[in-house]
C-alpha cells in the first residue's frame, strides 16, 4: 500500500480513549516548544485533530476547508489542537520549525500544533488516520470520535456534499445538545508511528 493510501480505520488495540469516559490526559510541547496539557483547556470545548502535512487527505481538508473550520470554531471559544504523531526518522517528518511555517503558510488557526514523534497521545487516543477528530467537553469527556465528514477521499469537490460530523458536533455541544453523531469511522492516511 502507498503511503498515502486511503486507510478506513478499525478500532485501535490498546487505546484508553473511549467516548462517553474522561478523555486521558496528555502533556506534550508545541512548535515553539511550550508545554500544553490538555487538563489546562478543563472548561472549554476541544477538539483534537491528528494531522500530516503530506497526507493527500489533509490536502484535501487543507484546501481552505479546515481552516475555515477552525476559525469559526475558536472563534466560540473552542480550543483546536492540532496534534502530529509523524515519528522523527518518517520521510513525511516536519521538524517543529518547518510545520509551524507550513501552519502559517497554510493559515491555519489551531489553538496549538501540538509534537507527538513518540506516538504515545496518538497511541492512547487510538487515533489511525489523518485526519483523525475528536472532541473533548468542558467536564473533561470525550464526545466525539472519528472523521471529519462522511466523503472518505481525497477529492476537495467532496467537500461540499459532505455532512462535516465534527461542525455538526460542535454546534450541537456548543447548544446545549449532546452529540447526535458521537463515534464515526476516520478515513486518511496512516499515522506514521515509531516502529
Amino acid at each position: 500500500m502507498a503511503p498515502w493510501a486511503l486507510s478506513i480505520a478499525a478500532p485501535a488495540l490498546a487505546a484508553t480513549a473511549a467516548v462517553g469516559q474522561a478523555a486521558p490526559d496528555f502533556s506534550t510541547v508545541d512548535t515553539s516548544g511550550k508545554t500544553r496539557k490538555l487538563s489546562d483547556y478543563k472548561g472549554k470545548l476541544v477538539v483534537l485533530e491528528w494531522t500530516n502535512p503530506a497526507c493527500p487527505f489533509v490536502k484535501k481538508h487543507y484546501s481552505g476547508n479546515m481552516q475555515a473550520l477552525q476559525k469559526e470554531i475558536t472563534a466560540k471559544g473552542v480550543v483546536w489542537l492540532s496534534i502530529n504523531s509523524t515519528e522523527s526518522s518518517s520521510s513525511e517528518y516536519l521538524a517543529p520549525a518547518k510545520l509551524a511555517a507550513w501552519v502559517g503558510e497554510k493559515q491555519a488557526q489551531p489553538s496549538a500544533m501540538l509534537m507527538d514523534e513518540s506516538g504515545k497521545i496518538g497511541q492512547l487516543y487510538g487515533a489511525r488516520t489523518t485526519p483523525h477528530m475528536y472532541i473533548v467537553n468542558p467536564q473533561g469527556q470525550l464526545v466525539y470520535a472519528g472523521g471529519i465528514d462522511s466523503i472518505p477521499s481525497a477529492r476537495v469537490d467532496d467537500i461540499k456534499t459532505a455532512t462535516n460530523y465534527v461542525r455538526q458536533g460542535l454546534n450541537e455541544a456548543l447548544g446545549g445538545k449532546a452529540i447526535s453523531m458521537s463515534s464515526t469511522r476516520p478515513y486518511g492516511c496512516s499515522v506514521k508511528y515509531k516502529a
